[in-house]
């Protein structure tokens, strides 16, 4: 019965508060959704287009306000006192600030960097230019908020070993949505195979840890799985980072017609330089993953 009663208490305490969107933290959550949605219909009105980076940009700034709006109903009904018993709420809100804030930030360069420029035929893009860069902003002051006004204590995905997954998967995301002119080759097909391999298990990783009763019910070690998955994805790493510059690059030089900004050979560049980026953070991932194992806890 005590149990029972537990839950009774707790369900009782989940009423109505819309008091919740008069306090700093509810007047932030409402700038981020205004001015996601704001940005995604300037840049939808625009027009349309097939550029992985704009689909990229749109699907961010409609991911992000609709993360938060849930987040914020959630709050307003006190639903989050009955989510204490499977997962870290606090933990929860302030990671998912944390990777809205690199996804809205790297969306405002990238969007800059491709459709603002000093000529007036860009003056549109600079008006979305300007409210996705303030959408990363406004984001950027929840974490503050959270991290250093509040001190708020992460237990996972906005401590380190979760946030460390957050961008794997955030740097893979880039490396995806920059792929192109490797149809031709099957090396760089078995590069493309390698990088989406480890993708998928991520979330599933991150998901596991977030809700603590379902890691409690694995019948298996999950760290002792990260470990093994994590040195499948060091292995795949490394064979994307010897073969993807060489044959992506070999007898391909940058062409003098390039922009510092803007052309193929620059994005494909950018998917070399992401791979050793995430092949350095899966690295790091793998010995701190060992070091727990071996008793050593990351903060």
């Amino acid at each position: 019965m005590g149990i029972i009663d537990t839950i009774k208490d707790t369900m009782s305490k989940a009423v109505f508060t819309p008091s919740t969107l008069m306090s700093g933290r509810g007047a932030l959550h409402m700038a981020q959704i205004i001015l996601c949605l704001i940005t995604f219909f300037l840049a939808a009105f625009r027009g349309w287009s097939t550029h992985t980076y704009w689909n990229y940009a749109m699907f961010t700034w409609a991911f992000c306000p609709i993360m938060t709006l849930i987040i914020t109903i959630i709050e307003m009904f006190k639903i989050d006192i009955l989510l204490k018993f499977c997962m870290d709420w606090s933990d929860f809100t302030t990671g998912m600030a944390m990777s809205s804030t690199l996804m809205t930030v790297s969306v405002a360069i990238t969007y800059a960097n491709f459709y603002a420029c000093l000529s007036m035929d860009c003056l549109y893009g600079w008006i979305v230019s300007i409210f996705a860069f303030l959408c990363g902003l406004v984001y950027i002051l929840e974490v503050v908020k959270d991290k250093i006004l509040d001190k708020k204590k992460g237990s996972y995905l906005a401590a380190l070993p979760g946030f460390w997954k957050v961008l794997e998967a955030f740097v893979s995301c880039m490396i995806f949505v920059s792929l192109t002119g490797y149809r031709d080759s099957i090396a760089l097909i078995l590069c493309v195979v390698a990088y989406v391999i480890p993708f998928p298990i991520l979330p599933i990783i991150i998901a596991v840890n977030i809700l603590k009763k379902l890691k409690m019910c694995l019948p298996f070690n999950l760290d002792k799985f990260v470990f093994i998955f994590l040195v499948i994805s060091v292995l795949l790493y490394i064979f994307t980072a010897i073969m993807w510059p060489i044959f992506m690059f070999r007898n391909n030089p940058r062409p003098k017609d390039c922009p510092p900004s803007y052309c193929i050979w620059a994005i494909q560049f950018m998917v070399a330089f992401m791979t050793y980026v995430n092949l350095i953070l899966f690295t790091l991932d793998l010995i701190f993953t060992l070091l727990g194992i071996c008793g050593f806890k990351r903060s």
